[in-house]
């Protein structure tokens, strides 16, 4: 049976990636320019088959995959190549907000889920929502099933009240934030694990409550009206 046909991340992407790591510059990138190819296209149909389980449950519209090279002109660290895979999923459709993410590299692969960049009118339209009610956001985030996959809310906020919230409100602690972000970390045994796909199709599965309730929250005003009409 095929690497493709199998859907996993092998060891010979970690291996590629850690002697990335440890050679990252051009002239040792152009020398295994073949090798990197390989283990892209093996990557890419990783992220290509877990897209085709994510719209079995979820209306996905497309999948963007993150170049290696990086851009180095504004940064003080000058290698030339990221040391890792990562991509993202699209959800689709005004009514259907946030999106997943999934970044591979030796011991420190992620998936995350959530609003990354919420533009300045989303971000007060959440801040909004749980300054006047944030009983149904909790309900999901304490939520045993919840919690044992994707633990605390992560992502920036604010050191304290954003303009016109009152720093001792008692949601302030959702409200001061900028990212609305839920992480979850694989190990490397469970990257290589031939279930490896079906547990983060399991983790994403498990943020739609999520996703559900803040899809409503920013395609409806404080009274719950439609937005989108």
């Amino acid at each position: 049976m095929s690497r493709i046909q199998q859907q996993l991340i092998t060891k010979d992407v970690f291996l590629f990636l850690e002697n990335l790591k440890n050679n990252n510059s051009r002239e040792w990138f152009q020398e295994y320019k073949t090798e990197f190819k390989e283990m892209e296209t093996e990557v890419k149909n990783f992220y290509s088959a877990l897209m085709n389980r994510l719209k079995a449950h979820d209306d996905i519209e497309k999948l963007k995959m993150f170049r290696i090279y990086r851009d180095v002109r504004f940064s003080k660290d000058k290698t030339p190549y990221k040391t890792h895979f990562a991509g993202s999923f699209s959800r689709s459709g005004k009514r259907l907000r946030g999106g997943y993410y999934l970044r591979v590299k030796p011991n420190e692969t992620f998936i995350a889920a959530g609003f990354w960049e919420p533009n300045k009118e989303d971000l007060l339209r959440i801040r909004k929502e749980f300054e006047t009610d944030a009983s149904e956001i909790r309900a999901i985030m304490g939520k045993k099933s919840f919690m044992e996959v994707w633990g605390e809310m992560q992502g920036d906020e604010l050191k304290t009240a954003p303009s016109g919230f009152n720093k001792d409100h008692p949601n302030i602690d959702l409200i001061k934030r900028k990212q609305f972000i839920f992480m979850k970390k694989f190990s490397d045994q469970e990257v290589l694990s031939p279930n490896f796909i079906e547990n983060i199709d399991l983790a994403f599965q498990a943020i739609r409550p999520y996703f559900n309730l803040m899809s409503d929250i920013l395609t409806t005003n404080l009274n719950g009206e439609s937005l989108l009409d």
